[in-house]
């Protein structure tokens, strides 16, 4: 049997470069930490540029970043093509640095398979990083199924097919590895997406974001086209302008295709002086956005995809101590639990007097936030995921047989 030195595993990743892909980079480092010699492919983007380096023990290799499809099957093929080239490319250069033993495949979308499929042939497993349902994740993002829907359906089913190892976000996404991905249950580890205790740390923020304000709520997370930000400014106006709360302001962290849609939207609504976009943040500045809010809110309407994902912002908000309101869904309540307010699905006036409510109690506010920061110390946290994404990793060498 190898000792983890002597094993190399190459991570790749299209949605997001590296670092910047938080669960992506914690899985990697924890797995470097753990004595394994790891390779990334990631597009460049967000200032992560150079087509090489090594950070923290990790060997990056990046590729320029290709176009996002925003609709049609034109605009994803050359989405997809541009990023498959590369990978074929860039393993190229990975394996002849160092062989690879395992293939860690990160979707969107679900066609890194192909690549384990070539690499198969010199003995390579391939594990799959479940990050998005793919077929939910495109309903919700152009509200229809037809043939694409259907070939993802089939991408899927293959990708399971391929991997010998599941890793799973949480249990709903493991039951589709199960039930539609026909793996077996030993094979499917669930591997959550949480921030590590000892970096994302409480504080006291940065009292600028507050803009005066006596009560600031926080969003973090991708602006586009399946997150809700067109409830959340309806809420935001109902909250303001129908129930009275004017002392409030909304501090949006993130970027994202629809980023412009929303400022305009926020502007039609006559919110302007109530809402700061402060485009992508990370490491501290992050930290001084999201400890000075009151109240963290998660708009991601309820759908297909998003009542069975788990969402980062609602970790984060839990392992600051922050109380939030979010539309209910399956697994925004199996996370947060009573560290979170629930409105009806996709209600912007119901959002917003939950918003009012945990306005108007501070002690609520006060005991949610507690509720949320200790379930993440003592069940959520990354430290409690580690054993998880090291045990799926012992599976698969396992099943390798070395």
């Amino acid at each position: 049997m190898k000792s983890r030195s002597d094993r190399h595993i190459l991570i790749v990743v299209e949605n997001l470069p590296v670092p910047l892909d938080r669960r992506v980079w914690l899985e990697a480092t924890t797995l470097q930490e753990a004595g394994y010699e790891v390779s990334v492919i990631s597009p460049m983007g967000r200032g992560w540029v150079e087509p090489y380096e090594v950070i923290d023990g990790v060997h990056v290799y990046r590729h320029s970043e290709p176009p996002e499809a925003h609709s049609g099957a034109v605009a994803y093929a050359r989405e997809y093509c541009h990023a498959m080239w590369h990978w074929f490319r860039l393993a190229r250069v990975v394996w002849k640095r160092r062989r690879v033993d395992v293939i860690q495949g990160c979707n969107p979308p679900d066609l890194i398979f192909l690549l384990a499929l070539w690499y198969r042939m010199w003995g390579v497993a391939y594990m799959f990083d479940h990050h998005d349902v793919c077929p939910e994740l495109f309903e919700a993002k152009f509200n229809k199924r037809g043939l694409l829907y259907r070939v993802m359906l089939i991408w899927e089913r293959m990708t399971f097919a391929c991997a010998s190892v599941s890793m799973a976000t949480n249990g709903s996404f493991k039951r589709i590895a199960i039930e539609r991905g026909r793996m077996a249950p030993e094979d499917v580890f669930v591997v959550r997406s949480a921030p590590r205790i000892d970096t994302f740390t409480i504080g006291p923020g940065d009292p600028a974001y507050r803009k005066g304000a006596d009560i600031v709520l926080g969003y973090v997370g991708v602006i586009g086209q399946q997150e809700g930000m067109d409830l959340l400014v309806r809420a935001a106006d109902h909250l303001i302008h129908k129930l009275g709360h004017t002392s409030v302001h909304f501090v949006i962290i993130g970027f994202g295709p629809q980023l412009e849609e929303v400022r305009q939207d926020v502007a039609d609504h006559g919110l302007e002086s109530h809402f700061t976009f402060t485009g992508p943040l990370y490491g501290e500045d992050l930290l001084a956005a999201l400890n000075v809010i009151d109240i963290g809110v998660s708009p991601d309407p309820r759908n297909p995809m998003n009542d069975i994902s788990t969402m980062n912002k609602v970790m984060e908000y839990m392992t600051l101590e922050k109380p939030m309101v979010q539309f209910d869904l399956t697994e925004g309540r199996v996370s947060a639990n009573g560290a979170s307010l629930y409105a009806q699905a996709n209600d912007p006036i119901d959002y917003a007097a939950k918003i009012a409510e945990l306005i108007e109690d501070p002690d609520k506010r006060a005991e949610m936030g507690r509720i949320g920061r200790k379930r993440v110390m003592e069940d959520l946290s990354w430290a409690h995921t580690t054993p998880e994404l090291l045990a799926a990793y012992d599976r698969i060498f396992e099943k390798k047989g070395g």
